[in-house]
């Protein structure tokens, strides 16, 4: 069963939460902070974007640590890909464009829902946020839906 969930281990995906729960705690105990994805996103948008809605100051403000913060997930998977990832690189067979369409859905999603999985789920609920709590049931409830109509759709 094991196996059947989790095919490349999962000893990764332990070690990996308990690395993002505790870069998010200290990031909050130690700054005030809150290290949701969606904002970073939204305050590197203030870099190129002139509209009003990227250009608060809660994004201005933030968005020099906010790359670093983002920079730095990116660098830890790219260094726990080089010392403990497959040989080989992974590979779906989903067209680009699902892919593409399930990107924009998720960042609206993020933006309707002021925030992403990451926020809510991580941030949000270790707060005892209600919203955050409403949230990540919707982003839950979503994903399962999702998923099984693809699955039906798809003929699988």
């Amino acid at each position: 069963m094991m196996q059947t969930l989790f095919p490349l281990g999962w000893e990764h995906y332990l070690l990996g939460g308990l690395l993002i729960g505790t870069g998010v705690s200290l990031l909050y105990v130690l700054t005030g902070w809150v290290g949701g994805m969606s904002t970073v996103f939204s305050s590197t948008w203030s870099y190129v974007s002139r509209l009003a809605f990227f250009q608060q100051a809660r994004f201005v403000d933030t968005r020099a640590w906010r790359l670093v913060f983002a920079a730095g997930l990116i660098l830890g998977a790219a260094l726990w890909w080089w010392l403990r990832g497959p040989s080989g690189g992974l590979h779906t067979s989903i067209p680009l464009w699902q892919l593409g369409l399930g990107g924009v859905l998720v960042g609206f999603g993020a933006r309707l829902s002021n925030g992403c999985t990451s926020g809510h789920g991580i941030c949000g609920l270790s707060s005892l946020q209600l919203p955050s709590l409403a949230a990540v049931l919707t982003f839950m409830a979503t994903g399962f839906i999702t998923a099984h109509a693809v699955l039906w759709l798809g003929g699988r």
